[in-house]
């Protein structure tokens, strides 16, 4: 069955969740205020494309492509990143909720967060190498065996990483993040 190719569309305040999303592949759009919770969103390819204050909650992402994507302040929780299609897999995040979300096993290289709240989000054996995490809120985020060299957590808050089972070679922290990394020991900071 052919999917429908949509080039340099705005796609404003729309509700997904009664009508879906036509299948197809979405380049240069942009999704303003649409709600799309709880909708499968999977074999979907998404290039170049922006959503502003969408609501994505528990959306389907199975073999979806999201090619330098952009999400800026929505709300994107429990989403499981991890099924995504990994080719080209490129995304910025800009003052989203993405807590209880799933990025395991993903390279997310160079993958900017800014202003978000990764509360209780699973970064298993994901490469977040040169990742920054600004501003943002990462209680109870889970990272192990995870690739971390050069990632910025000057400004994050709430993270507790811990060094043996992570890569963290030139990764920056704040001084007042260094309990973050000290938790695991049990030791008191003052």
């Amino acid at each position: 069955m052919p999917q429908d190719y949509f080039e340099d569309k705005k796609f404003k305040t729309q509700d997904y969740t009664q009508n879906p999303l036509a299948k197809g592949e979405y380049e240069l759009c942009t999704f303003l205020s649409c709600d799309f919770s709880n909708s499968h969103l999977s074999n979907y390819v998404f290039t170049e494309c922006v959503f502003e204050n969408c609501n994505l909650s528990m959306v389907q992402v199975r073999n979806t492509s999201l090619k330098e994507v952009e999400f800026k302040g929505c709300k994107i929780l429990g989403v499981n990143f991890s099924e995504c299609n990994p080719f080209l897999l490129e995304m910025a995040f800009s003052g989203c909720n993405l807590n209880n979300s799933c990025f395991y096993n993903l390279k997310l290289k160079k993958t900017p967060f800014t202003n978000c709240s990764l509360e209780e989000v699973d970064f298993v054996e994901t490469d977040l190498s040169e990742a920054t995490f600004q501003e943002c809120s990462l209680r109870g985020a889970v990272f192990e065996n995870s690739n971390l060299e050069k990632a910025d957590f000057r400004t994050a808050k709430g993270f507790s990483i811990n060094p043996e089972i992570n890569q963290l070679k030139k990764a920056r922290f704040s001084q007042d993040g260094l309990i973050g990394l000290l938790g695991k020991y049990g030791i008191e900071v003052e």
